[in-house]
Formats: structure tokens, C-alpha cells, sequence
């Protein structure tokens, strides 16, 4: 009698346990009902690369349609890398999806979005291939056209060319007005972008229109998990046409000409700008974050996201278990809080004590300066 009765009595206070945990979790949620937000995914490829990761990158976007009005999404952006490779047929090991299947699987997974928020996405190292003299190529027009979401369609004000002077979005602009009685531009420049990249943005930030406006910058390589600027000369390789043990080889490593450095980028693009409030960026896996004052003595806020080592790793795990960022912007036109959240553990009550991350590196605030 007595073992019945501890066993009704463990069990009791466990269910009361469960039941506390349970009631401690709480879904993202706005701070004041006038704040709005953006939500930031990382590098994606990892989900990408591998058929049984795919579903969670779907739970992701599904989990942003959702919300899209309960957390006043104005904005999705993502930092890039959205397949493992631009255009191989044979991957080898490290994935067991083809370059096109990739390339279907994250446009579909966007089309989630297609008329119901605005989101663009920047051109990562992975999203090109490349050849012996550097001059690189991407899939990404195929895939990402403007008409694609005609939220985008809408918005759009500004777009330059590629590589190969076609007119694409890896290098676009869009604006939102009067967003809480403020102008906000959303600009996108590609990968290790070109002197000729960095000159056209420029130009856009210094047009009149935009003189009083937020810039959000969003490109793939910026700072790294020191939260340093990246200063290496950008490089990339080729894939080459032969397998040894079912890996596809790989050249050296090839000098991108005429690209720039996360340092570089500073330098001569967001430092001169006076309207550059935000620069968000992934390729390093980890978390990143520092703030500079740009020429006009305005603080610009600078953040690393990516968590594609995360799950198990680049070739043995789930790809990122479902982490995105949810930057809140408050309707005092200064704050803004980040929270790091996954719609993978927040879906079920056994893994929703999981679902933030809620260390200093992931939940914070900051305070952006006052427009000219």
C-alpha cells in the first residue's frame, strides 16, 4: 500500500511539474500593440541540402505566415546561403539533393510568404559558383524574381545589376513609409559585394528621397561571432568535375576581384552613410553583434545570425533546429528588442522550455539614434 501510495504521489508531483512548465511557456508576442517587427533567418542551406531537414525550414516559414499579423510583420529578411551549391548535379556527401532540387525546395518554401508579408533575401558564398578567374554566376534570378511576391512588387524602388549586367535582386531596395511616423529602406547588396555594388548603394543612401530615412543593410559576409568585421580577401571555389570516394573535389581556393570584406564595407558604404542604421548579415556560424558610430556620429548597429551549426552539424543534423530572430521595434521610434526564438521547439509541450534562447548574446535590447 505504501509503494502505491509514493508511486500516486510522484506521479502527482510531476504532473504538477509538467503543468508548470507547460504554463511558463508563452508564444512570441509584442511588447506594446504598437510595436511592429522584422523576422531574421539565418543561413538556410543546411536545411536545404538534405530531404529530411526540408520539413523543419517549412515549419519555419509556416510559423512566420502565422504570425505575420499577431507580431506586426512588416519585414522578412534573410541573410543568405540558401542552398549548399549553386549548380552541381552530384553533390557527393555533403547533402542528397541535386543543385535544382535545392534551388525548388527554398523558392517554394518562400511562396509560403508570396502575397502576405514582404521578404528578401541576400546572395551568399554558396548561392555562386564561380570560375578560374572569379567571375561568378548564381541561380539565384531564376528563382527570385520580383513578381514572385507581389508584396515585393509593391515596395520595390531600387535594383542594380549582376555580375553579368542583368537586372536581379541580389542588389534592390525597398521602402515602407511612415512606419510609427517613420521612412525605413530595406537594402540588400550580394556577397562580398563589387566596388560597383558598394557605389551604386551609396548612391541610393545619399538620394535627397532617402535623406531622413532608416536603412536596414542586409548582406551574407559582414562580422563574425567576435563580433568583429570580416577582413580577409574574399575567395571562393570550384567544384570540380570528378568524385574521389563520392566527394566531389573542390580547387583552391580562387580570389573574388574587385569584392569587399565585411571592413570594406564599412569603409566605404555604411561609415560614409549618414541613414545606414542596421547592418544584419550570417555566413559565420555563432552570434554577433557591435556597434560603431558612422561619419555623422550615429551609432550603427551591426548583428551576425546564423545558426547552421546548430542540431548536429553541417552534415549529420537537422540543418539549425528551426532558429530565427525576431527583432521588435518599439513605438518610442528608438528600441528594439531581439529575441532568438525556434518554431521548431515551440511546437510541442515536451521541447517548449527549449524554444528561446535567452542568454545576453541572444536577447537584448538596443537603441537606434535619431534620423537627420
Amino acid at each position: 500500500m505504501k509503494k502505491i501510495t509514493l508511486f500516486t504521489a510522484l506521479l502527482f508531483a510531476c504532473s504538477i511539474q509538467f503543468a508548470l512548465a507547460q504554463a511558463k511557456f508563452e508564444k512570441p508576442k509584442l511588447s506594446d500593440p504598437k510595436a511592429w517587427s522584422i523576422v531574421m533567418i539565418p543561413d538556410v542551406q543546411n536545411y536545404s541540402k538534405f530531404n529530411r531537414n526540408q520539413p523543419i525550414l517549412d515549419l519555419m516559414m509556416r510559423w512566420v505566415e502565422d504570425n505575420v499579423d499577431s507580431l506586426n510583420i512588416k519585414m522578412v529578411v534573410c541573410v543568405g546561403d540558401l542552398v549548399e551549391q549553386n549548380d552541381i548535379i552530384n553533390q557527393g556527401h555533403d547533402g542528397d539533393q541535386s543543385a535544382q532540387r535545392q534551388w525548388e525546395f527554398v523558392s517554394q518554401t518562400f511562396s509560403k510568404l508570396d502575397g502576405k508579408v514582404p521578404y528578401i533575401t541576400a546572395t551568399g558564398n554558396h548561392d555562386y559558383s564561380i570560375d578560374f578567374s572569379g567571375k561568378r554566376n548564381s541561380r539565384f534570378q531564376e528563382f527570385f524574381q520580383i513578381d514572385k511576391n507581389f508584396k515585393n512588387r509593391q515596395i520595390i524602388v531600387q535594383n542594380s545589376t549582376n555580375e553579368h549586367g542583368q537586372p536581379t535582386l541580389e542588389n534592390s531596395a525597398y521602402e515602407i513609409k511612415d512606419i510609427n511616423g517613420k521612412d525605413y529602406l530595406f537594402m540588400t547588396v550580394e556577397y562580398a559585394p563589387r566596388d560597383t555594388v558598394l557605389t551604386w548603394a551609396s548612391r541610393v543612401a545619399a538620394l535627397p528621397q532617402y535623406k531622413d530615412h532608416r536603412i536596414i543593410l542586409t548582406t551574407h559576409a559582414y562580422l563574425s561571432e567576435k563580433d568583429k568585421r570580416t577582413v580577409a580577401a574574399p575567395k571562393w571555389f570550384i567544384y570540380e568535375p570528378y568524385a574521389i570516394d563520392n566527394q566531389i573535389q573542390k580547387s583552391e581556393r580562387i580570389t573574388l576581384p574587385k569584392a569587399n570584406s565585411g571592413e570594406q564595407i564599412w569603409e566605404k558604404l555604411v561609415k560614409p552613410a549618414h541613414n545606414i542604421d542596421m547592418v544584419l548579415c550570417g555566413h559565420i556560424s555563432g552570434e554577433g553583434y557591435r556597434a560603431d558610430k558612422n561619419a555623422a556620429g550615429k551609432p550603427v548597429h551591426q548583428m551576425l545570425f546564423d545558426s547552421q551549426s546548430e542540431g548536429g552539424g553541417h552534415r549529420h543534423g537537422n540543418g539549425g533546429d528551426g532558429w530565427l530572430r525576431i527583432l521588435e521595434f518599439m513605438p518610442d521610434n528608438t528600441t528594439v528588442n531581439v529575441k532568438t526564438y525556434s518554431p521548431l521547439f515551440g511546437i510541442s509541450p515536451t521541447t517548449q522550455e527549449h524554444a528561446y534562447k535567452t542568454d545576453a548574446r541572444n536577447n537584448f535590447s538596443f537603441k537606434l539614434g535619431n534620423s537627420k
